[in-house]
């Protein structure tokens, strides 16, 4: 069992409950997936980056990425419909806590002049969206081989009812908010 999972069953449930005063255990908020999704706009010209994409991807979650496709053929941007642009990959259960203590523990401490993450990225539901400017802040990304920086948005989608509850969810994982949101 992943170590974030015991964390959350023995420290994060109590301290919801203990928090927010909840009579049920189905109100209790949980991470439900992560989803992971990047987009790769120089692939259009190239085959070599996306694959370099795929594997990098893949050696950062342990999940093979879907590869999305363009649905629409836009003349200005050299894009034909069915080229590939992007890639997603959704982590539930065991793989999901597993990417959140290496995000939290290994990833984002190895970010140039980070000062915590903005709140500001709750979407009014609980659900929490980030961005990372590249991939080698992991420590499974190979640097040697990152011809090109590969740029990551984070989607936490939490059953969570409001942002505050979602926030004192992730919190209570351990994620660095910023204090106050100056910016």
């Amino acid at each position: 069992m992943p170590r974030l999972r015991d964390s959350y069953k023995e420290k994060v449930v109590p301290a919801l409950v203990n928090e927010f005063k909840y009579k049920n255990n189905c109100e209790i908020p949980k991470l439900e997936k992560i989803i992971l999704s990047m987009g790769l706009g120089k692939g259009i010209m190239d085959k070599n980056y996306v694959e370099k994409a795929i594997i990098e991807a893949t050696k950062i979650t342990g999940q093979k990425p879907q590869v999305c496709k363009a649905k629409k053929s836009v003349s200005n941007f050299k894009l034909r419909e069915g080229m590939d642009i992007g890639l997603k990959v959704t982590l539930r259960r065991d793989r999901m806590y597993e990417f959140l203590d290496r995000l939290l523990n290994l990833a984002i401490p190895r970010v140039r002049d980070f000062r915590g993450l903005s709140a500001k990225g709750f979407d009014g539901r609980g659900n929490f969206n980030m961005g990372l400017t590249e991939v080698a802040v992991f420590p499974e990304a190979s640097i040697d081989n990152l011809n090109h920086l590969f740029g990551m948005n984070i989607t936490m989608v939490t059953s969570a009812k409001d942002d505050e509850q979602g926030r004192q969810l992730l919190t209570h994982f351990g994620m660095p908010f910023q204090t106050s949101d100056s910016n």
